[in-house]
């Protein structure tokens, strides 16, 4: 059986640079400190999950100070997401990762919901399938498992829409593939989402993000 590496896209923690549609809520600075939190968060269930390798695809640059500052685990594999929009640098990602017969988790870090089970029944259901879907509640999804690459699944899709996880699953119909998804979950965009942010991440408190290990 294949390797999984779980990707995860991810940026920077930076006051008006990350989670911001969430700045009329929180702010600039509560804003990237809510979005420090569910980094940690994603980091430490990716590495829990114990499927292989875990790559911070990282903007900016992984040499970036802000990146420094965070104290994230020493076992992180990193890379730079690069140019271009969303579907352009999964696509990036995904290929390199297949290239080398590995089979690829990819997610962001703004869903709470996927914790290490999660992640594990993602790469088991590449077992059979050849991808896994776990959309979200606003159209889009949270994580996309593939055991095979094609650029149909990136590009052209409408990001930021609420078409995005079925413009996907269609593409996937057009080239064969078999997919396994479960029911819609919450991720957090938006103010109207920090309701279903887990107590331990919760926007007014925001404790100081546990160091990696």
């Amino acid at each position: 059986m294949s390797a999984t590496r779980i990707v995860i896209i991810a940026k920077a923690p930076i006051p008006g640079f990350a989670k911001t549609r969430l700045i009329p809520a929180l702010g600039a600075e509560g804003a990237a400190r809510l979005a420090e939190r569910m980094l940690h968060h994603t980091v430490n269930s990716a590495l829990a999950a114990a499927l292989g390798p875990v790559e911070l695809c990282a903007t900016p640059a992984p040499d970036a100070p802000a990146w420094a500052r965070l104290d994230l685990s020493t076992r992180l594999a990193w890379s730079e997401q690069g140019d271009g929009d969303l579907g352009a640098r999964m696509a990036r990602a995904a290929e390199r990762t297949l290239s080398r017969g590995e089979r690829v988790v990819l997610i962001g870090t703004d869903c709470p919901a996927l914790g290490a089970a999660e992640l594990r029944w993602a790469s088991r259901a590449l077992d059979t399938h050849d991808a896994f879907m776990q959309p979200t509640v606003d159209g889009g999804y949270a994580l996309l498992a593939l055991r095979a690459f094609h650029p149909l699944i990136f590009h052209g899709i409408r990001w930021s829409t609420d078409s995005v996880a079925f413009e996907t699953l269609c593409r996937a119909g057009r080239l064969g593939w078999s997919v396994q998804s479960h029911p819609p979950v919450h991720d957090i965009d938006s103010a109207a989402d920090v309701r279903w942010l887990p107590s331990g991440l919760n926007s007014t408190a925001l404790p100081s993000a546990a160091p990696g290990t």
